[in-house]
């Protein structure tokens, strides 16, 4: 049974590890694409276009990893990731759909921008990953 706790564990580790290193890199394409055009190669659109592709290739392999990962949690902590995406799935849709009405309708002074929406997003599956997990302790 410890054997197999262990190994449980291991394969775990190994995952979000992994995880890890495809987020990361996500995220570096990402801001080689958003900083990119204007400070490394000046606009060249070739360029941009075959950085958006790499960012997007690593973003689908962030999503694989991610799937990967989730199938190595235990029952308990699948159920509590399962509700914190649900969580931050049903705020992304009703705040992001109500902030773009309130741009188009123009009842605030600035653009919705989609960074608001990301950070709400993930503050959001932050605190219901937190909130899950000591409920469940």
């Amino acid at each position: 049974m410890e054997n197999q706790k262990n190994d449980c564990a291991n394969h775990t580790g190994k995952s979000t590890l992994n995880l890890a290193y495809w987020t990361f890199g996500w995220v570096l394409t990402t801001a080689l694409v958003a900083f990119g055009p204007k400070f490394i190669w000046d606009g060249n659109t070739a360029l941009t276009i075959t950085g958006i592709l790499i960012n997007l290739a690593i973003g689908i392999g962030v999503i694989y990893a991610n799937k990967k990962h989730l199938n190595s949690l235990d029952e308990l902590q699948r159920k509590v990731q399962l509700e914190a995406m649900a969580i931050a799935l049903g705020v992304a849709v009703v705040f992001g759909l109500s902030y773009s009405m309130l741009d188009t309708t123009n009842l605030i002074s600035y653009d919705a921008e989609i960074s608001h929406l990301v950070i709400l997003i993930g503050l959001t599956y932050l605190a219901a990953t937190i909130i899950g997990n000591a409920r469940y302790k």
